[in-house]
């Protein structure tokens, strides 16, 4: 057992991104004078008829308060009772001085394994289990996939063969999706194939959008994309198209073409482009909901302008059932109100967010506190729920106090032309990545404790109908609508994994999967979610063989269930996390994995990693090299970003 000391204040402290090519010193910032981490040997060897793993348990990860520093060194050092095994080496990294610790890339030749003072030696052995051995077999099947994917989507260039067209409901946000999760495969330790794949793609499409043009639609008459960032759009869409480049920041943080666009992107919401002038300083907010690298739109929107340019939808499968470009306008019919700041803009933080991370200029998190704490204050000034119109004088709901206003905010319910119903479309999820930036940035609960009075607010508006309680999903001009028989509880998991406490854990509800595992409450979870994830692939695999169509009738979003990359089980049960999701934030972890030897991110090749308990004071994480015969030095970091600093080690009871 090793068990790190957490402290119970569940506040956050960034860390650097590892860097993969100088893996081999410590991943700290010069500045980090006071970084501590420990160095683990982990060392596995065979009998006759036997197979002998050591193991890593109970670590616990505390996550710093923003006035806390930490001191001292110490190696934990995990020793097979066999003479003749090798060692696997961890690094287990700990924050240093409040605030960033710097950019990845500047790495401190001072801090050598040499200088450690503590030693911590465990003898424990087991058999290989199950669920480590699927880990890798999930690792491992992962990457044939994703090759044949590629090969059959994409040409050399990394252009995806498809009718390429503007639009949100198949256009360049789409195309960047087809790599969705392939970022956290290769971070977690798949093939450098994977790696190198979702690299090309990338380029590629940035030059194929860039290239790409409108003739109807204003915007993108001189390309879909400006400045490799796409025109204008909604942070819907703009958060599905962004996954891809907000997160190959795990395996590629010091790439200086990745940096420069992150700071160039950044710029875009920070007043540093004439071109974009996205954001209004005096009254901190976003001019508008369609926004991007050629500035905000200042008007009424058209269905054309969601739309894209006319095509002949006949040979197409549009996912979202249309059959004629009509249905297509008639679908954004009512997606007109763009004008003025929503909580969709939110999600913009996360270009300065992952500036910060790799540049550690204090201007990131300035604005990004700034952006954030204005809006803290419009949720305080409205009853506590966060409103998805604030006009362009910074007035809430504009002159007629429509807070709930504006397309995909709290009163947006459009007619489906499909089914010719309405149908509820709040997007309020996608704004916890506001809050999620806001929280790694500074480490301060304030940004839970919003969100969870939110949730109380919506849930006091809760109304009796025939003896049971109903709670509201929705607010527009005549009310609270929308109503369900449980409360709402958007964010529920995120603000419990954020804060840990029992009371927040009571309104995820009756999760029998991942949680449930945690609480000791389904042991069989982990098996049971990898062979899923890998009947996934094949599945996929399947589908993806059966696919006749030709490329000139393929639309951008036609190939997203295809996409074979499965890590849902790997993210939650290997690092503790929280998948990823759509809305293109970055990773909620508690650990995470390098290779020192190969220098880059991810376990090591036959390493194997289980999560078995998260809570305010303590992470409990089983290691295992399965190679009996070949040592494995596995590098493991606190936090997804070196966020939670680790303060003490208890291994095998000691």
């Amino acid at each position: 057992m090793a068990d790190f000391q957490q402290n119970n204040k569940r506040t956050t402290h960034v860390g650097p991104v590892v860097e993969p090519d100088t893996l081999a010193s410590p991943p700290w910032n010069a500045k980090a004078a006071k970084a501590l981490r420990s160095i683990v040997v982990l060392r596995s060897g065979r009998t006759a008829g036997e197979n002998r793993h050591d193991r890593v348990r109970a670590l616990r990860v505390s996550q710093m308060s923003p006035n806390a520093t930490s001191s001292g060194r110490f190696v934990m050092v995990l020793r097979s009772v066999k003479p003749t095994t090798r060692a696997v080496i961890l690094w287990l990294f700990f924050a240093g001085e409040a605030g960033l610790l710097g950019a990845c890339s500047r790495f401190s030749d001072t801090l050598l394994v040499k200088d450690a003072d503590a030693v911590v030696r465990i003898d424990t052995h087991m058999d290989p289990p199950r669920w480590a051995t699927l880990e890798r077999q999930l690792l491992a099947d992962n990457v044939p996939a994703c090759r044949e994917f590629f090969k059959k989507y994409f040409d050399d260039r990394g252009y995806l063969q498809c009718f390429v067209r503007w639009g949100a409901n198949d256009g360049p946000d789409d195309a960047f999706e087809n790599f969705n999760h392939w970022p956290e495969l290769h971070a977690l330790g798949a093939s450098d194939d994977v790696l190198q794949m979702f690299l090309t793609g990338h380029e590629g499409l940035l030059k194929q959008y860039t290239e790409a043009r409108t003739t109807d639609v204003p915007i993108a008459r001189q390309g879909m994309y400006y400045k490799e960032f796409i025109v204008q759009s909604d942070w819907m869409h703009h958060g599905e198209g962004l996954q891809l480049f907000n997160r190959m920041g795990l395996s590629v943080p010091t790439d200086a073409k990745y940096q420069e666009r992150a700071r160039r992107f950044a710029g875009f919401y920070m007043g540093e482009d004439p071109e974009a002038p996205n954001y209004d300083p005096v009254h901190k907010i976003i001019r508008s909901m369609e926004n991007g690298s050629r500035g905000p739109m200042l008007r009424k929107a058209t269905a054309l302008d969601w739309v894209g340019d006319p095509f002949d939808v006949k040979g197409f499968d549009a996912l979202h059932g249309e059959s004629t470009f009509e249905q297509f306008l008639a679908h954004y019919q009512e997606y007109s109100d763009v004008v003025g700041d929503h909580f969709l803009n939110l999600a913009a933080t996360t270009l300065p967010m992952n500036a910060y991370l790799l540049a550690g200029d204090p201007k990131y998190k300035k604005w990004l506190v700034e952006y954030m704490d204005a809006w803290l204050d419009r949720m305080k000034r409205n009853g506590g729920i966060i409103p998805s119109f604030v006009d362009l004088d910074g007035t809430i709901g504009g002159p007629d106090g429509k807070w709930w206003g504006n397309a995909y905010g709290w009163g947006f319910s459009p007619v489906n032309p499909v089914t010719g119903r309405r149908e509820d479309r709040n997007r309020i999820p996608r704004a916890l990545v506001g809050f999620n930036n806001a929280l790694l940035v500074t480490g301060d609960q304030k940004y839970v404790d919003a969100w969870r009075t939110m949730m109380d607010a919506v849930n006091s508006h809760a109304r009796e109908v025939d003896g049971r309680t109903q709670y509201p999903t929705m607010h527009g001009a005549d009310g609270w609508y929308g109503w369900r028989n449980t409360p709402w509880n958007v964010g529920a998991l995120e603000v419990w994994y954020w804060s840990q406490r029992a009371k927040d854990l009571e309104r995820v509800g009756g999760e029998q999967g991942w949680v449930a595992f945690l609480q000791g409450r389904n042991p069989a979870y982990p098996e049971q979610a990898l062979e899923r994830d890998l009947a996934m692939i094949r599945q996929r695999l399947n589908a993806l063989r059966r696919d006749t169509t030709p490329p000139e009738r393929r639309l951008a979003d036609n190939m997203l269930d295809y996409n074979p990359a499965a890590t849902e089980s790997l993210v939650q049960l290997m690092w503790g996390a929280l998948l990823p999701g759509r809305e293109g934030g970055l990773l909620n972890a508690r650990l995470r994995y390098f290779d020192p030897d190969r220098k880059r991110a991810g376990v090591p090749d036959d390493v194997a990693a289980l999560v078995t308990e998260l809570s305010d004071t303590r992470t409990t994480v089983t290691l295992i090299n399965l190679n009996a015969s070949a040592p494995r030095r596995v590098v493991v970091q606190g936090g997804g970003y070196g966020e939670h600093q680790l303060v003490s080690v208890t291994a095998a009871g000691r």
